[in-house]
């Protein structure tokens, strides 16, 4: 794994990947540096095919509060091309890792905010301490959440988002399960730690490619009508995973009462 200044990217032997935003002092903030080495980091994991699950957290009391304030000042005397150039840069780097084949853990304390809740968005499962704060804060600077929507409109539905980012409310973590944003609150970090080996768990038992498949057939079936085209896409998807070597596999072990090869 590479060395980076701004996160830490950690494996275990048993197949996770830890990412840790490690800016405590800034409450993980993101600038340049920031996005360019977690979009690195993502980009990396995605050719990691031993690795079954990737945890995204931040160092210290926040998960990410958003801009960083130096970044955002620079940024006021940038060109439209620079501005564009460098909103293109966050926008790819969440796409990297909304696209990972591995399923994400986003894991969150302190503050969420701006993008901070971009990249609670882009992740599968959320699991969130009940004081964590989160904000949709751009409309209070003029601006708008453009690059993060993609991911929080697919997490949330836009009514939910339009009130959200319109109003620029803050939110507490038990408001953001209400709406799907979180899957998951906590009381504290005992109850975190618990909550993560529990999942974790459940990755474990599950086939690393149908996992995959699964995501890309949410990601896929959204964007679908309802009528007969779908029904022979998705008919074609499952006859794919049957005959695949973890179909086979894992009905062979269903039948003979045993753990599949992905599972021991």
């Amino acid at each position: 794994m590479a060395d980076y200044q701004t996160i830490k990217l950690e494996a275990t032997r048993a197949g996770v990947a830890v990412v840790t935003m490690n800016r405590p002092d800034k409450h993980n903030a993101f600038n340049a540096l920031v996005i360019d080495e977690l979009a690195d980091a993502f980009e990396t994991l995605r050719g990691e095919d031993h690795l079954r699950m990737v945890i995204l957290r931040g160092a210290g009391k926040s998960f990410s509060a958003g801009a960083d304030l130096e970044w955002m000042k620079a940024a006021a005397d940038y060109s439209r091309q620079e501005n564009e150039d460098d909103a293109f840069a966050l926008a790819e780097m969440l796409r990297k890792l909304y696209e990972l084949p591995q399923m994400t853990l986003a894991l969150v304390q302190g503050a969420a905010m701006g993008g901070g809740a971009g990249l609670v968005a882009a992740c599968d499962v959320v699991v969130a301490m009940n004081s964590a704060k989160f904000r949709f804060s751009e409309v209070r600077l003029g601006l708008t959440p453009a690059t993060i929507s993609p991911y929080v409109i697919r997490a949330i539905g836009p009514r939910w988002a339009k009130a959200l980012f319109v109003t620029g409310e803050v939110f507490d973590a038990p408001y953001a399960e209400k709406m799907g944003l979180v899957q998951y609150t906590v009381a504290n970090e005992t109850e975190m730690a618990e909550m993560e080996e529990h999942l974790s768990g459940l990755m474990f038992d599950t086939a690393p490619g149908a996992v995959a498949d699964a995501k890309a057939l949410v990601h896929d079936v959204m964007a679908m009508p309802v009528d007969g085209h779908t029904s022979r896409e998705t008919a074609k998807r499952i006859a794919a995973r049957r005959a695949s070597d973890e179909g086979r596999e894992g009905l062979s072990a269903f039948l003979e009462k045993r753990k599949p090869g992905w599972a021991d």
